[in-house]
């Protein structure tokens, strides 16, 4: 079915797939926080030791509580999701609305600006690791903070306009 973007019938199944997007997105920003909170307190000083325990607690609350996430696994899961949409998602929506090429090009752009952000917080812990000093542990901080700002409004944007095409769904592409 091809329409103007936002004119798609909206379906039970559609909605149903939206809010599990919405939920990955959601177990994203929880980490996030988490991360936010540790790049506070690596800027701040507090000892190796304890950011270290706070990177390795890092996780999600509700029905994932068992999924435990630290740096590097909050890394290879936003590498991990944003691959299944560039390669299954976007694809079918390009297919399913062709006038959301543009919103299309900015989502893939956003995941390899996100991809080279996500290497920048890697490559700083890497280095705090190796060295510790008030330089290193400003990178990590930064490092975590342009991550967080740019995934925080890519997530955003994401769902905002791919939500009428998703609606319009009954089940996920090739999944």
């Amino acid at each position: 079915m091809v329409t103007v973007a936002g004119a798609l019938p909206s379906n039970p199944r559609g909605e149903a797939l939206l809010a599990e997007l919405r939920w990955v997105h959601d177990v994203i920003r929880r980490s996030l926080g988490t991360v936010g909170r540790l790049a506070d307190a690596v800027r701040a000083g507090h000892p190796a030791e304890r950011v270290q325990a706070g990177v390795k607690a890092l996780g999600t609350d509700g029905a994932v509580v068992s999924l435990r996430l630290n740096c590097l696994s909050h890394c290879r899961f936003v590498h991990a999701h944003h691959g299944a949409e560039s390669h299954l998602l976007f694809p079918a929506v390009r297919r399913t609305d062709p006038a959301l090429g543009g919103v299309v090009d900015r989502l893939e752009a956003d995941h390899r600006a996100v991809a080279g952000l996500l290497e920048d917080v890697e490559a700083a812990a890497d280095m705090l690791v190796d060295r510790d000093t008030a330089a290193g542990r400003g990178r990590v901080a930064d490092a975590l903070a342009a991550l967080a700002d740019r995934l925080l409004g890519h997530l955003a944007y994401e769902e905002e306009q791919l939500a009428p095409v998703l609606r319009s769904w009954d089940r996920w592409p090739v999944w």
